[in-house]
């Protein structure tokens, strides 16, 4: 028999997260062309509910789908009482509904929804990076990890920001049948089996503009300026016309991070915007962000983004529009 998804659609549903289940466990298919899952969705109380956007959608059916379900998945909905830490009353009831042992995937922020239910507790989880600082102060219990495009603990799966549903939901057919079958449901989506990486390279890092009356400001913003030159904490230091120690502890002050701390961030936004806008040899894009030769950049880049700068490339100059 086809294994039963129940897809839980809160007030406040993102669509695209809502669809990514039924798009991707409705591909997959035996060798016959059987259905290897059977995808339905419900509400708390069978009601149609709001989406994030300008319309709204009407199920047919209520919590009690939730008692029959194989795997439970809660996508992404934008809602104050998960962010809150806490649970609508009526969505609490839904989950109690859940039987012991149901597996159990969260898209995006429907992470918060499982983590208010106490469901997350002691275990692996992840959710949007956007929301990762909030997740974490609302749930210290939940061991997060910021930076992976999903976690599995087995029963419990959690994935990162909206699109990262996708990987995880490939993933459980991966695991489920294989990767032949998670494979063809790729093709037939047209998206990629397997995304190397995680998060980490899709955060924006903010540039630094000076403050008024920041001591460190603009020998920051002259370094940003300056990251293909050697850059010593002395030379900061005289040109901010302080010590080293009162120079460095000001800086943390101000960027709650040392000077080579900061300085590795900065680079490694350089080489991504290189990576993303120029055609630059990945030799040329170590040169111009300061990490001098292609070892260190790959070095860097595998450390703080998780993949190779030529595989950070492919993926943002994909996805780039034509000016």
């Amino acid at each position: 028999m086809a294994h039963k998804v129940a897809v839980l659609a809160l007030d406040g549903v993102i669509a695209f997260e809502l669809g990514i289940p039924s798009r991707i466990f409705e591909s997959a298919k035996d060798p016959a062309d059987v259905p290897l899952y059977q995808v339905a969705t419900c509400t708390v109380d069978a009601q149609p509910v709001a989406t994030s956007t300008d319309f709204r959608i009407a199920v047919d059916h209520g919590p009690e789908l939730l008692e029959r379900a194989d795997t439970v998945v809660v996508p992404a909905a934008r809602t104050p009482g998960p962010k809150a830490g806490l649970l609508d009353p009526a969505v609490a009831a839904a989950l109690a509904r859940i039987r012991p042992g149901t597996r159990l995937l969260s898209i995006c922020t429907g992470s918060f929804v499982l983590a208010a239910a106490g469901l997350l507790d002691g275990r692996p989880a992840t959710t949007h990076w956007r929301y990762t600082d909030s997740f974490a102060a609302l749930f210290p219990k939940v061991r997060l990890d910021p930076d992976v495009l999903f976690t599995d603990d087995g029963d419990v799966l959690t994935s990162g920001g909206v699109a990262a549903g996708v990987d995880l939901c490939l993933h459980v057919v991966r695991r489920d049948h294989g990767s032949a079958v998670a494979n063809a449901v790729a093709r037939t989506c047209l998206v990629p089996p397997w995304r190397e990486g995680g998060q980490k390279q899709y955060v924006e890092l903010p540039s630094p503009s000076p403050e008024a009356g920041s001591g460190t400001a603009t020998v920051r913003a002259w370094a940003v300026e300056h990251l293909d030159q050697p850059i010593s904490l002395r030379q900061l230091a005289a040109r901010a016309g302080m010590s080293v120690r009162t120079f460095t502890r000001r800086f943390r002050e101000e960027t709650g991070a040392s000077p080579g701390q900061w300085l590795t961030v900065q680079r490694t936004e350089r080489a991504r915007q290189l990576l993303e806008r120029t055609d630059m040899t990945i030799d040329q894009v170590a040169r111009e962000s300061g990490f001098g030769t292609a070892a260190s950049l790959r070095l860097q880049l595998r450390e703080r983004l998780d993949v190779a700068p030529s595989v950070y490339r492919r993926t943002f100059r994909a996805v780039e529009q034509p000016g």
